[in-house]
């Protein structure tokens, strides 16, 4: 049990209210306003002011702090974020016309100086339909960057503020009065609509500009310093327990300088402390540590590091990028993509499945890079047994049971602690330090810990002394193209890859087995294993920081998250070789701490951080960091 006084936990539970406070104020700034244009028109000079108003609030769309069910704040503040909640139009800057106070029915709805015939509602109405209704239009608007779904946007804006307007500029009413004549055409209004559409919608204005920014066709050309190297590649292929990494990692100790990226804090750090283990000084840099090899805190020649944190501007003799096919997730496959294309090293050493070669193979040729592929066989045997566990009564040593959620962990670790076992349990929100410790409890042929319960996490290179992999469930939690969760079994290759860790070369338990926890998964789990691996064909990318500070010369008044969608709608990709990558969880973050005055660059790297959106709490301290940050408190606590 924590030691915490009552004075403490009152400082937390102050900190915490004060930060869901914050972020439901955000979120009802975020969800329910909108700008207004307030038009004059001035007679004797013909001039048109328009001023942008403060937001105003729309009362039908009210906001409850507590939730309805239960009083609580945290249920209200989680729902106000969910998913659906948060989705928004391409681009948010749109303006509704001011509201007029005696819109009534009139016959003339539009007057200008004395002389000049009024303009009559009816004949508006009929001449807006057309103007919508006509194809050139369209095109024209096309032309212009306003595609079918922005036009229909402006369209019902600019006839609500022709109808709702009292005063029109003198050209534009002369205008209107030529084409209900009859002495004009309909398309004489398109520079009027144009104006219009360029007033809620910023980007226009500069759409050659913002497109040739958001221009990911050729991503090599991104990285100057890097093509300006003739690197090497040398592509480790090969299945789980087959040596691969063992002699790239070789390679990266042996070396001047080099850099090691992994997809995981806790590959990281079992490289780091392997790396000094055997002599040779290095640094550890993830998201939420640095740790130096020197003793006296000086930077060493080489690193170990997760792959988003990867230095691009320092020279290395050697780079190890592992299980490069992580280069496809559609969540971070962009900083695999970014390591690979960007690293200045003469050697890169890629470490994955060969079902990536043909991609890489791709890569390469637009980097002009040398490429060369080592194949790898397993080193031990592994077998797929028939027969399911079925009972917790049936457990050997050297048991790892793979779970893919949270619940199933902590049931399957009870009904094994029930039974007797010392259990090892590994997830992803465990600290690395915990991970490690589990981890060489595990493998320590004098502790009584014999069992494990792991996540998945397990498949990515952990080098663990497990005899037989038990798949207590084959579905997993996975997020679609859309950003969506969605439970579906594990594909081929994560299995093969989870599989893999059973059984270890040099080990207690050299030859590995394989099963399912249940018995219908049995027959289920040898499908998916003897299907064919599917080819990676497409690598993930991400607008970079520079390429969102150049959009946000352009468009100054737009939130991080509007800027993130304007490059996404503008940006031109190689469909054949790249993806974009979901971007939904780096613009929840970015609105979170909208309020909060940064530039757009640290606002856009504390947005990539590796935070669950659903999980309330941890939100509302990276609210809390980031007004740390600034210097609003001097401490959390």
């Amino acid at each position: 049990m924590l030691n915490i006084t009552k004075k403490k936990f009152l400082t937390i539970y102050s900190c915490y209210f004060d930060s869901y406070q914050r972020l439901f104020s955000c979120s009802k700034l975020l969800s329910g306003y909108s700008y207004k244009i307030k038009s004059t028109s001035n007679l004797a000079d013909n001039k048109r002011y328009e001023t942008l108003s403060t937001p105003v609030h729309h009362h039908h769309h009210p906001y409850k702090i507590r939730s309805n069910v239960n009083n609580n704040p945290t249920n209200s503040l989680h729902r106000q974020f969910r998913t659906n909640d948060i989705k928004r139009m391409i681009l948010k800057d749109e303006f509704d016309p001011l509201s007029l106070h005696n819109n009534n029915n009139n016959i003339s709805i539009v007057k200008e100086a004395k002389g000049v015939k009024n303009l009559e509602k009816n004949d508006l109405l009929r001449l807006i339909n057309d103007f919508y209704r006509r194809d050139d239009i369209k095109k024209l608007a096309n032309e212009q960057g306003l595609d079918l779904h922005l036009f229909k946007n402006v369209y019902v804006s600019f006839r609500k503020f022709l109808i709702q307007s009292t005063v029109l500029p003198v050209d534009f009413h002369t205008v209107l009065n030529d084409i209900i004549s009859g002495a004009g055409h309909v398309t004489d209004m398109f520079p009027y609509f144009l104006q219009h559409a360029q007033q809620m919608f910023p980007h226009l204005t500069c759409m050659e500009d913002l497109k040739k920014i958001s221009d990911l066709r050729n991503p090599a050309n991104w990285y100057p310093d890097a093509r300006a190297l003739k690197r090497r590649i040398i592509f480790h292929a090969g299945p789980t327990n087959s040596g691969k990494t063992y002699h790239a990692l070789q390679r990266f100790i042996h070396s001047e300088s080099g850099i090691y990226c992994g997809p995981l804090k806790l590959l990281a750090s079992e490289v780091f402390y392997k790396t000094n283990a055997a002599g040779t000084k290095c640094d550890l840099v993830t998201g939420e540590e640095r740790r130096f090899g020197d003793s006296e805190g000086k930077s060493a020649n080489h690193v170990a590091c997760t792959v988003e944190m990867s230095n691009l501007n320092t020279i290395y003799d050697v780079a190890v990028i592992d299980e490069i096919q992580m280069i496809r997730d559609p969540q971070r496959g962009w900083a695999w993509t970014r390591a690979l294309l960007g690293l200045q090293a003469k050697e890169i050493h890629l470490c994955g499945e060969i079902s990536t070669r043909e991609l890489i193979e791709e890569l390469m040729i637009t980097t002009d890079d040398e490429f060369e592929i080592r194949e790898y066989k397993r080193l031990t045997k592994l077998n797929y047994l028939d027969g399911a566990v079925e009972t917790f009564d049936n457990v050997k040593p050297g048991d790892c049971f793979v779970c893919f959620n949270k619940n199933d962990i902590f049931h399957v670790s009870r009904e094994l602690e029930r039974r007797g076992h010392e259990v090892a349990v590994i997830y992803g929100s465990l600290p690395p330090g915990t991970k490690l410790l589990q981890a060489q409890r595990f493998n320590d042929p004098n502790d009584l810990c014999k069992i494990m319960v792991a996540t998945d996490a397990i498949g990515m290179g952990l080098n663990l002394s497990i005899k037989r992999v038990i798949f207590y469930s084959l579905a997993k939690p996975q997020l679609n193209e859309q950003g969506e969760k969605e439970k579906n079994n594990v594909t081929t290759s994560q299995a093969l890859q989870i599989a893999g860790r059973a059984g270890r070369f040099a080990s207690a338990f050299p030859d590995g087995e394989v099963t399912t926890f249940r018995h219908d998964d049995s027959p289920v789990l040898k499908d998916i294993i003897h299907r064919q691996v599917e080819t990676i064909k497409r690598a993930g990318l991400h607008p970079t920081a520079e390429q969102i500070e150049m959009f946000a010369y352009y468009l100054p008044k737009h939130s991080l998250s509007s800027l993130m969608d304007t490059f996404i709608k503008l940006s031109q990709l190689d469909n054949n070789l790249y993806f974009m990558c979901n971007i939904e969880n780096m613009k929840f973050l970015a609105d979170i701490i909208e309020h909060v005055p940064l530039s757009i660059r640290v606002r856009y790297l504390f947005s990539c951080a590796p935070i669950n959106k659903n999980t309330t709490f941890v939100c509302a301290m990276f609210l809390k960091v980031r007004i740390c940050y600034m210097g609003k408190i001097d401490s959390i606590l």
